[in-house]
């Protein structure tokens, strides 16, 4: 029984530091290069 409570307390703790995890990687802004790479991309496209 105190298995099972401590596999699904460690369970629940990755579950949140990877929620964590995620969340601080959509927060974080696109480098200026990947976006001047875009842009670039994204005329040649309306060119077409």
């Amino acid at each position: 029984m105190a298995q099972e409570r401590d596999k699904a307390g460690l369970q629940q703790q990755i579950d949140e530091n990877l929620k964590r995890v995620y969340d601080e990687a959509l927060e974080q802004q696109v480098p200026d290069r990947f976006a001047q790479l875009l842009a670039q991309l994204r005329e040649k496209d309306a060119k077409k």
